[in-house]
């Protein structure tokens, strides 16, 4: 059954992106040794993703849709750009409305949460995230967009792995513990 998960990184203070979104603090890191493989890796692995708005339109805005035919749900108020060939679904309202037919479309095959620690937060207290996979890169930002902003505190997360990526980046993988689901 495919798992939901959150693949991310993190300055060492929390932050996923910049105030205005911007990621240069990330993308200096991102030909170290390793980076490209494991993103590849995860990727391979996925079989549906999720993200809101803003993070689709960064996504667009930041060289267009990386994601081929994979399909993707953006949760949305917003009336959004087409990407052409691409399977996007918006979706207005919360996130378990839709949940099931996104496992459905990956199949074996994971759902990622991309980007977006608010919409990682709300999957998180619903009871429909599984793990996170998060890389703690060797920066402070002092603001920005926090990594997993929640409004309640959870059952401590199991850690099922890490490893040192680049020489000087951390992956933390983990499990989270699933509260009942809320309807």
């Amino acid at each position: 059954m495919a798992r939901t998960v959150y693949y991310v990184a993190s300055s060492l203070d929390g932050f996923i992106a910049e105030p205005q979104d911007n990621l240069d603090w990330l993308l200096q890191f991102i030909d170290l040794e390793g980076v490209q493989d494991t993103y590849q890796d995860f990727f391979a692995g996925v079989g549906a993703i999720v993200m809101g708005s803003a993070t689709y339109r960064f996504v667009l805005g930041a060289g267009g849709w990386g994601f081929g035919s994979t399909p993707a749900w953006v949760y949305t108020n917003h009336d959004l750009p087409d990407v052409p060939g691409a399977d996007i679904t918006s979706v207005r309202g919360g996130v378990g409305q839709d949940h099931e037919a996104v496992r459905a479309a990956a199949g074996q095959k994971d759902i990622w949460v991309v980007g977006g620690g608010g919409l990682a937060g709300q999957y998180l207290e619903a009871g429909l995230l599984d793990e996170m996979i998060l890389t703690l890169v060797p920066v402070t930002l002092a603001r920005g967009k926090p990594l997993l902003p929640v409004s309640t505190a959870g059952a401590p997360a199991e850690l099922l792995g890490s490893r040192t990526l680049g020489g000087s980046m951390v992956e933390l993988h983990y499990r989270f513990a699933q509260p009942e689901k809320r309807e």
